[in-house]
């Protein structure tokens, strides 16, 4: 049985509803970096490999604990996030700009849609979700750390709670309820195990951002 902690990274100038120019490269917020600061407090073992996002806001969350446990693996898988609206729908824009198109890919229901032939399709999430399943599963380190995003996260839950394993327009619906019902604050920690028979997880750790506040 390998131990994964699966990591949202800290607070982006997105989630801040700041300005961007791309999806891939938001940066994290100062409180963004405070958060990823704190992260480093929740491991008590060193992870066998750290697992990062090709987007900027994981890699910089990171960073604090990579320094910390240097020498430490570090590796770029597609955990990255679920990008369904064109990249250049983020130039100089903010997430209450982006909203219409956000609500409008919604309403479509269509999961081989790819907004203005560039965004990731609903059914390309789901691949990718089960690759990284795969991946995890072949994997021989006993603990990774993956820094990863938020909506990529939770349809790794999601995908693990209903088995979901073809892009219907339903599970396409029911996925987008989840995500409504369900929030990861950034840094959290969720911390899962993969054993032989299954895949098993916690609740949304933020002990370590609550002490940072105490102490602050």
């Amino acid at each position: 049985m390998s131990k994964v902690w699966l990591i949202r990274h800290g607070e982006s100038v997105s989630n801040a509803n700041l300005p961007t120019s791309d999806p891939a490269q938001s940066a994290l917020t100062e409180k963004g970096f405070f958060q990823a600061e704190q992260i480093v407090s929740a491991f008590t073992d060193r992870p066998d490999l750290v697992v990062v996002s090709p987007y900027l806001r994981a890699r910089q969350t990171a960073v604090p604990t990579i320094n910390h446990f240097t020498p430490v693996p570090v590796a770029e898988w597609p955990v990255h996030e679920f990008t369904y609206l064109a990249p250049s729908r983020y130039n100089g824009t903010t997430g209450v700009d982006r909203a219409p198109y956000a609500h409008a890919y919604w309403q479509q229901n269509d999961p081989t849609y790819k907004d203005k032939g560039e965004g990731e399709s609903f059914a390309e999430l789901l691949e990718r979700v089960w690759a990284f399943v795969a991946q995890l599963r072949k994997h021989p380190a006993p603990f990774l750390a993956v820094f990863s995003h938020g909506m990529f996260l939770r349809a790794f839950f999601w995908v693990m709670l209903v088995n979901a394993t073809q892009a219907t327009p339903e599970m396409m619906q029911r996925y987008g309820r989840y995500l409504q019902s369900v929030w990861m604050p950034n840094a959290a920690i969720c911390k899962v195990h993969i054993a032989d028979d299954g895949v098993y997880f916690t609740g949304f750790d933020t002990a370590h951002l609550n002490r940072a506040n105490q102490s602050s």
